[in-house]
């Protein structure tokens, strides 16, 4: 699943000058995965940076702007140099490519996912939950909710990868939505780092941290009554042993 959100540019570029006139050629590779099939070769050529003729193998074969139409008309009768240029796409993209998949995926870190619900500030619905995925490399990732087992696609905003200045990246995503009992919420990931997508389900339960404040406060009320009840028994121990001098 990870090859889906994964795209690069391979560029390599060609440069002509001459007496004021600027001249160059601009090689791409645009893919999704390694496979042939998945893989997009462009050449563009460029005369003062208008271009004006593009080979891009999914049409097989040049095709002219402007100026460049009769170029394209000439060279698409050359079948050897068309020959050449379709097989591009093979020799040239997909052997970059490989090394390529092979460098990012040795280096790439699986994220921390956490689900938790907040209190939306505003919204149509009365509920919000939040996904954060934290320290994951590379950049490019895939968020998405499900509910029921089915993609939910209306009340969700994301924000852009955030970089935390040391090579890694976190995003957040919040879904806002109205409870329905017995339901289950899923946040569903999908990186490079990952060999299928990691779902985490929302646990309607309280928070960790609410549950923390609960258990602090009770913890805060059991002592203060400890210590109301000590201070009693105290007062109720010394009013036993007082002596009671009668007055005139």
């Amino acid at each position: 699943m990870a090859s889906t959100f994964l795209s690069f540019f391979l560029l390599f570029i060609t440069v002509y000058t001459a007496d004021g006139f600027y001249e160059f050629s601009v090689d791409r590779c645009l893919f999704n995965s390694t496979d042939l099939k998945d893989i997009q070769y462009i050449r563009s050529y460029y005369f003062n940076k208008i271009e004006e003729v593009r080979f891009d193998s999914r049409v097989g074969e040049y095709v002219g702007y402007g100026n460049g139409v009769k170029d394209a008309e000439a060279w698409n009768k050359d079948t050897g140099n068309l020959a050449a240029m379709r097989a591009q796409r093979e020799t040239v993209c997909q052997h970059n490519i490989g090394i390529d998949y092979q460098a990012v995926l040795s280096k790439s870190v699986k994220p921390t996912v956490r689900v938790y619900s907040t209190t939306p500030s505003a919204g149509k619905h009365p509920a919000m939950l939040v996904c954060s995925i934290y320290d994951f490399f590379p950049k490019q990732i895939k968020v998405s909710w499900t509910r029921d087992g089915q993609e939910v696609t209306s009340g969700v905003t994301s924000t852009d990868e955030l970089a935390d200045g040391d090579w890694y990246y976190q995003v957040h995503s919040h879904l806002e939505f109205t409870p329905r009992s017995g339901e289950k919420i899923s946040c569903v990931v999908e990186h490079a780092s990952l060999k299928q997508p990691l779902v985490t389900d929302w646990d309607p339960s309280l928070p960790e941290s609410e549950r923390n404040q609960i258990a602090i406060g009770a913890s805060g009320l059991i002592l203060g009554l400890i210590l109301s009840l000590a201070g009693f028994i105290y007062y109720k121990r010394k009013a036993r042993g007082r002596i009671l001098v009668p007055t005139n």
